[in-house]
């Protein structure tokens, strides 16, 4: 078993960096689970039709719930960074700002990588 290095305060960090996308990807899912008029409305602004709003929804949140789960994080991060993608491309596409979809994503990795050694191990961004 690893013996996690991590000092509390990356450790607080991380869970800070995690929580933030995390809560605003769930909310984003949900409002696409319940389809209230403006998210309705702003689908058929991106171009995509009014049915898709479930599908995404059911995407987005599972792939949020594996990066809560400790033993599947690093596969929701992976699966978040691909829907993320997606979203940014999106409001390439259109022409509207597409800043918050890659800070989440920027976020979704930095959480993880102040929680995680191993991670820090494979993205040394210092000298060891």
């Amino acid at each position: 078993m690893e013996v996690n290095t991590i000092s509390k305060k990356a450790l607080w960090a991380g869970y800070i960096c995690s929580a933030a996308p995390t809560l605003m990807l769930l909310f984003s899912a949900v409002m696409k689970l319940i389809k209230p008029a403006p998210v309705v409305l702003e689908f058929g602004r991106l171009g995509y039709p009014e049915k898709l709003t479930i599908v995404l929804g059911i995407i987005e949140l599972a792939c949020t719930v594996i990066y809560m789960i400790p033993r599947t994080t690093v596969l929701g991060a992976i699966l978040l960074t691909a829907y993320l993608g997606g979203a940014t491309a999106t409001h390439v596409r259109i022409g509207d700002p597409f800043f918050i979809p890659i800070v989440l994503g920027i976020l979704v990795w930095l959480g993880l990588y102040f929680r995680y050694q191993r991670l820090r191990s494979l993205v040394p961004l210092t000298k060891s």
